[in-house]
């Protein structure tokens, strides 16, 4: 996740009733009476609710939702009926809320007959619903509130729509978000409208879910018999009831396909299957054509009475293997659209919803001249990772059967929720918008990241770039019922520990991810999430007993989870170093690590315990073994040899000791020179510092001196000591020894000198840029000098992208697809100051896309300094279709690809020129 992409928030969208924190919506609803309003609950009493008995099924159910909803938020429950001429008279209200479905609903036809209510804006227009007041809509009803769809969908979500902004989230049961309460409730005459969505299918795709998500269900709805419906016990997901809190979870953030679902249709959402199992059916195992033929027929069959998005052709292994046989495969989706016709008799196949998932191999096949009717989705999938591998390109994006993406978020590689925006909204510019499916693992802890792909994909505009956080803001006052300025700080924390677990994601850390000796990195780390861990504390402290089990499930416990895992990492870290450094700190380090560890098993405990056990583990799932990391122990009881004193440089993983004059460095044997610490006026950290530890039980008392008067010595009790350096003395290169003087008892005094070297570099006054300070200069990428736009197209800042504060990209991507020579195109500018290099180094930190638009456009980086020719580089090699680049694995681990270039550049002043980018370029060193 990034910072700050929410500087303006879309006040008229998101909240703007008093107290309704619902989510990218025009807000209809408020909880006090005006003389535009509707009362839905006033005075204890609710407005009755009226449907026809020939209402979809779909929609009956969720207006049940809907009066349940409202006593949720009021605890007055609103009488339900299926409207016939003799209700009005036994209600005993003159008003109703009436809700129903525009061809399918007699009793909503037969009002818009009587009033001549305009219903033109959503008329035969896919989910589209209208809310409004009409008066005398019916005998003895002289005002009605009425919520119209276009289709089952439109009226469903319109319902749905209401109970979010009544205060009801969508996460109430997988996520345990308390109802704020509410006596009243009441919506504008006006009411509330959506047109159709930017996405036509929207979908989630529950994969890979034993042994958690399977496992806790299992227990919570079987007692651990297995599927009723299957019965089977390696599919206790397809559960009626299991089934119903998922398929009203996907309705309510307004998503419609569902991968595998008994009972899918029953509720108004669209059957598919995934990636690799075509026609309804699920891995073919035999592959006799015959068989394999009836096979699918059966699946088709069964299939037909419900609304459908069929996947066609075949996963080339399985069970193709051996070659590319194109003809082949394209004969395969032949037969499967043999069969739809077949099935759905006086039908046009074309007219039936069909897509093609380009998965790995399959995207080969496509890449080498397969081809497939034109009515057929084409679904462009990502590398697992969150990264697309292809977009349409523009001679694809007329296809009438549209495109779409297969995506996943909460992969082991995969933590950068603001990045499904990023690639999304690539899709969305090169309309894959036919279908959008989205891999989400055991769907937790993903509950936010699924929730705005659901939402962008409904409603794309809403959402840009410097808006992003206003979701995360609205999400947080909705879910925990905070006020802006806390509910900001649920931003900043999630804005943390998503770049932070984007940085280097939980599973891949090791005890020297972050360096624990160069520029202060590990530490800064900790005193990172430490920092964070006291603001999520703080904020869970403010909630009632109510809102702790949401906020510990959503917040609070991937905050704990990641903090203690990064915590026993570098303190494992530290431990081995220092035990190779001789110092018996190693073994605080150690006992910290073990701690750490039952800590961390304590969160999973916590997390089971917490309710009614209704949750599951977060992370991570699928470890067959949780074993500590490998520490190491020094003998606390025994003095090391080189005597009872160590001292440790900043930078170096070496330790000095001084023992009868000898110096003797742990690391390099006898005999190494005493070290030397060089600081410049534009380190940022301003000092460096010496680390004093024990190398036995003998206690020490020490002295730290210098020859110099422009060097302050600060001791900070026994643990470092800081050299800092008073500039207005020095100039130019200047030279100072520091002297440890150690008394130990019953032993000869201990000395140690090392020496200092002060460097005070010197830019122009006029100078204005990023100065050369320890030997590089540091540039975050959004602090340009100057921006050139070429054709409308502008490197753009995204604030907090990347590892630190921000990138930049070229911006907007449009759907013309510029190319560029290298120079010609957009460029951004950073002025540097260099004072001893002649040759440079420039390295380019970029996030890991892939060359999405075709093998005969890859990402293209080029970088110029001064006048000198650009440089170019192609970065992302292509691959074979259907596989990644060798380096895959590192890039997406690191969630960065490094991309140098060398330069010749005298000491001075420089300007950096970046062009021709087309991926999002996070910083340049």
């Amino acid at each position: 996740m990034v910072r700050h992409w929410a500087n303006c928030s879309l006040l008229g969208l998101l909240a703007f009733g008093i107290g309704v924190h619902a989510i990218g919506q025009a807000t209809c609803v408020s909880f006090t009476p005006s003389s535009s309003s509707f009362a839905v609950v006033s005075n204890r009493t609710a407005t009755p609710v009226f449907l026809s008995d020939d209402e979809w099924p779909g929609v009956q159910r969720a207006a049940s939702d809907f009066a349940a909803d409202i006593e949720r938020v009021t605890g007055v429950s609103p009488a339900l009926y299926n409207y016939s001429s003799s209700t009005t008279s036994s209600i005993g209200s003159s008003t109703a809320i009436i809700v129903g479905t525009l061809g399918q609903s007699s009793l909503i036809d037969q009002i818009v007959n009587a009033t001549n209510l305009d219903v033109t804006s959503v008329e035969g227009q896919w989910e589209a619903f209208l809310s409004k007041e009409v008066a005398n809509p019916l005998p003895g009803i002289s005002s009605a509130y009425v919520i119209i769809g276009a289709d089952k969908r439109g009226t469903i979500y319109g319902l749905y729509d209401h109970s979010e902004q009544f205060g009801v989230s969508p996460w109430y049961w997988w996520a345990d978000v308390p109802t704020t309460p509410n006596s009243e409730i009441y919506v504008t005459l006006s009411g509330c409208a959506h047109g159709s969505p930017t996405v036509q299918y929207r979908g989630i795709f529950l994969n890979d879910e034993q042994p958690a998500l399977q496992s806790w269900a299992m227990v919570r709805f079987t007692n651990g018999t297995g599927a009723p419906l299957t019965g089977h016990r390696s599919t206790t997901i397809s559960t009626p009831i299991c089934e119903d809190v998922s398929f009203e979870l996907l309705l309510r953030i307004k998503a419609n396909y569902f991968a595998f679902g008994a009972l899918a249709d029953l509720y108004g959402i669209v059957m598919g299957t995934s990636h690799e199992e075509p026609m309804m059916r699920s891995i073919p195992v035999d592959t006799n054509a015959e068989n394999l033929y009836n096979f699918w027929v059966e699946g088709a069959e069964r299939a037909k009475p419900y609304e459908n998005m069929f996947t066609v052709g075949m996963r080339g292994d399985e069970p193709i293997s051996g070659g590319q046989d194109i003809s082949l495969l394209e004969g395969i989706i032949q037969q499967q659209r043999t069969i739809l016709s077949n099935t759905y008799p006086g039908k046009n196949v074309s007219t039936i919803p069909q897509m093609w998932c380009l998965y790995k191999e399959v995207i080969g096949y496509y890449e080498d001249g397969m081809t497939v009717p034109d009515d057929i989705a084409l679904l462009w999938t990502d590398d697992n990772y969150g990264n697309v591998e292809r977009y349409p390109v523009i001679s694809e994006r007329n296809r009438s059967g549209g495109a779409g993406v297969y995506y996943h978020v909460g992969s082991p590689r995969n933590y950068k929720w603001i990045t499904t925006y990023e690639q999304m909204s690539l899709a969305v510019d090169r309309n894959a918008t036919r279908i959008w499916i989205v891999n989400v693992g055991d769907l937790k802890p993903y509950e936010m990241q699924i929730e705005f792909f659901i939402a962008y994909g409904w409603d794309a505009s809403l959402w840009n770039m410097n808006n992003l956080d206003s979701f995360v803001l609205s999400w947080a006052q909705r879910e925990f019922d905070l006020s802006a300025t806390d509910a900001q700080d649920v931003v900043d924390i999630i804005a943390f520990v998503s770049r932070f677990n984007s940085n280097r994601k939980p599973e891949l850390l090791n005890a020297t991810t972050y360096s624990l000796y160069n520029y202060r990195e590990a530490e800064n780390v900790l005193a990172g999430w430490d920092a964070v861990n006291k603001s999520a504390t703080r904020i869970r402290d403010l909630l009632s007993s109510e809102m702790q089990p949401a906020y510990f499930e959503l917040v609070y416990h991937p905050v704990q989870a990641s903090y203690t895992l990064a915590n026993m990492w570098i303190s494992a870290g530290y431990n081995n170093l220092r035990a190779s450094q001789a110092l018996i700190s190693a073994n605080n380090y150690g006992t910290q690590v073990a701690s750490l560890f039952e800590q961390d098993y304590a969160l999973e405990v916590e997390y089971h315990s917490i309710l009614d056990v209704r949750q599951h583990r977060e992370y991570p799932a699928d470890r067959d073994v949780t074993s500590m990391p490998v520490i190491s122990w020094v003998q606390a009881k025994k003095q090391a040899l080189s005597g009872a004193m160590r001292i440790v440089p900043e930078g170096t993983a070496g330790a000095w000791c001084a023992l009868s004059e000898q110096h003797v460095p742990v690391h390099a044997g006898y005999g190494c020179p005493n070290p030397t610490l060089y600081l410049d006026n534009y380190v940022p950290a301003g000092n460096r510092y010496f680390l004093i530890g024990a190398g036995g039980p003998t206690p020490f008392n020490y002295t730290a001196t210098s020859n110099a008067t422009w060097l302050t010595l600060s001791p900070t009790g026994t643990y470092r000591v800081y050299a800092s350096v008073d500039w207005a003395q020095v100039t130019g290169v200047q030279y100072a020894l520091i002297t440890f003087n150690a008394t130990v008892p019953e032993q000869p005094p201990m000395s140690f000198t090392a020496t200092f070297v002060a460097m005070h570099n010197e830019v122009p006054s006029d100078f204005v840029g990023f100065v050369e300070g320890d030997g590089g200069v540091s540039i975050e990428a959004g602090h340009a000098a100057r921006n050139t736009s070429v054709d409308g197209i502008t490197w753009t800042l995204l604030p907090g992208y990347g590892r630190t504060q921000s990138g930049v990209t070229p911006w907007p991507r449009g759907g013309t697809d510029q190319n560029y020579t290298v120079g010609s195109g957009p460029s951004i500018e950073y002025d540097f100051y260099t004072f001893d290099a002649e040759n440079v180094t420039v390295t380019a930190y970029v996030s890991p896309s892939l060359n999405a638009l075709g093998p005969d456009r890859p990402l293209a980086l080029g970088m110029q300094v001064d006048a000198d020719t650009p440089q170019v580089r192609y970065y992302i090699p292509n691959a074979t279709p259907g596989a990644l680049p060798n380096a895959w694995n590192e890039w997406v681990s690191d969630n960065i690809v490094t991309v140098p270039m060398n330069f010749t550049a005298s000491p001075g002043a420089h300007t950096l020129t970046v062009s021709s980018g087309q991926g999002a370029l996070d910083c340049v060193y």
